[in-house]
């Protein structure tokens, strides 16, 4: 297909730049399976300041992604691609894009990094296709690509329960500053899940939430953060691979307000009350990747700073 001309002069004038930031669990608990196969968990999700970067520019009708790392397929298969080929079929415009990823955020690393450029692909292509969709049509989308893709569309503090799709935005007291320690682990979400160590809340829902989500909701609210961290998939995850667990305890003992594990693993992370008390925490660990990030109110942005989605209920 010959390109327009209005998509040619996009092409040569719009180049635009999305940042998706990493997310950690503060909180997290599985509950029962789903009839569909899915398995309802509650969480308390947190961005943190690591983060990827989307660039991309209009181009005739193909969508081609390009990656600074040689070893991650960009394919069809590749949670962008994925994402800008929905975009496109749902909406039936007749542009393609040129993309390009860097990687900061470890691949399968519980920290939701491929979820976040798949939100930044929808935002970034929303934009530079002047589609205008509103967040909620957005939202759409992404539940269609993950479970994780809609928080990562909205980022900061926000509770989410049954597949982790329904969200709940919560005012955090005082942002902290976050310890990511990187073990040069794999491993299988779905393994964790089906693992024999693996318990699971029986406790009965009131109005979507269960007793012990309610108060870790109320300790956070009051900032008793080890009474707020916890992710019960750490028993699948320490009983397979034990140098996790020692990581969180090592974690702890250098005065970490709380540690745990993010997600199915195997980051683990320490919450801190300044950088200065991270960066000590993280010269501790020689030998493993660390990063030292603080918290933030947003998932995406792009590179003028302007906040993508004001998510509304």
């Amino acid at each position: 297909m010959t390109p327009t001309r209005n998509t040619q002069a996009l092409a040569r004038e719009k180049t635009l730049v999305v940042h998706s930031h990493a997310k950690i669990n503060l909180y997290l608990d599985v509950l029962q399976r789903r009839r569909d196969g899915f398995t309802n968990i509650e969480t308390l999700f947190q961005s943190v300041a690591l983060q990827d970067t989307l660039e991309g520019s209009v181009s005739s009708d193909e969508i081609h992604l390009t990656c600074n790392l040689d070893d991650l397929p960009t394919g069809p298969d590749n949670l962008v691609c994925r994402a800008a080929s929905l975009l496109r079929a749902v909406s039936g415009v007749d542009r393609g894009a040129q993309l390009h990823l860097t990687k900061r955020i470890p691949v399968a690393a519980g920290l939701a990094g491929g979820s976040g450029n798949a939100a930044a692909t929808l935002v970034l292509l929303n934009r530079l296709w002047q589609l205008d969709w509103p967040v909620q049509r957005l939202l759409s989308l992404a539940r269609k690509l993950g479970s994780d893709v809609p928080y990562c569309l909205i980022g900061g503090t926000v509770a989410a329960t049954s597949r982790g799709v329904h969200l709940e935005i919560i005012n955090l007291p005082a942002p902290l500053w976050v310890v990511l320690v990187h073990p040069p682990v794999q491993i299988s979400t779905a393994a964790m899940y089906t693992h024999p160590r693996l318990t699971r809340n029986t406790q009965q829902r009131f109005a979507g939430k269960t007793p012990a989500f309610r108060r870790a909701l109320r300790a956070l609210r009051d900032g008793a953060w080890v009474r707020v961290v916890f992710n019960r998939m750490e028993s699948a995850a320490f009983a397979e691979y034990p140098e996790l667990a020692d990581i969180k305890a090592e974690l702890l003992s250098r005065r970490c307000l709380a540690a745990a594990m993010s997600g199915s693993g195997p980051t683990l992370f320490g919450l801190c009350r300044d950088e200065q008390d991270a960066t000590a925490v993280a010269s501790g660990f020689s030998g493993l990747q660390t990063t030292v990030v603080p918290m933030c109110a947003r998932g995406l942005q792009f590179d003028s700073q302007d906040t993508l989605v004001d998510y509304t209920s």
